[in-house]
């Protein structure tokens, strides 16, 4: 018997004896939660009947309250990207994006002609698209802090 066998036989033995133990404490957890929750549940329901249903309205006015912030969340923009699509349509900007588009655009039809994958040289238009980006960062940054402040 070798080395790696005594050790995986060992492992094996060791394995067989915690895994079980470890299995058997998280049922007992399960089962005395499980039992728990009822019994909070029953107290609830007692609670409310007596209180006359007023936590169903306690409920109900903190749906509303979620619903304002979730329209507040809506009206907020990300303003780099704002400044970017100003910049994009700026006359600096509008070559640098046809380019690019154009360059995807190349791309898309020769990864749909046949026998693409055999290519030796495929184009990308990593140069186009770190074009495009060097102009919106270099114009976004400076009028983005100012915004900000």
């Amino acid at each position: 018997m070798g080395v790696l066998e005594l050790v995986g036989d060992y492992w094996e033995q060791l394995k067989e004896t915690v895994v079980p133990v470890v299995a058997a404490a998280e049922n007992d957890d399960n089962e005395q939660h499980e039992k728990g929750e009822e019994e909070e549940e029953e107290e609830g329901e007692e609670e409310e009947a007596k209180d006359g249903g007023d936590a169903e309205e306690e409920d109900e006015d903190e749906d509303e309250d979620d619903e304002d912030e979730d329209e507040d969340e809506e009206a907020v923009t990300d303003q780099l990207e704002d400044l970017r699509e100003h910049f994009k349509n700026t006359e600096e900007g509008k070559p640098l994006v046809h380019h690019y588009e154009e360059c995807a655009e190349r791309v898309k039809t020769q990864q749909q002609q046949p026998g693409y994958e055999d290519l030796d040289h495929k184009e990308d238009c990593v140069e186009e698209f770190f074009h495009l980006q060097h102009y919106l960062d270099s114009a976004t940054a400076p009028r983005l802090f100012d915004k900000l402040k």
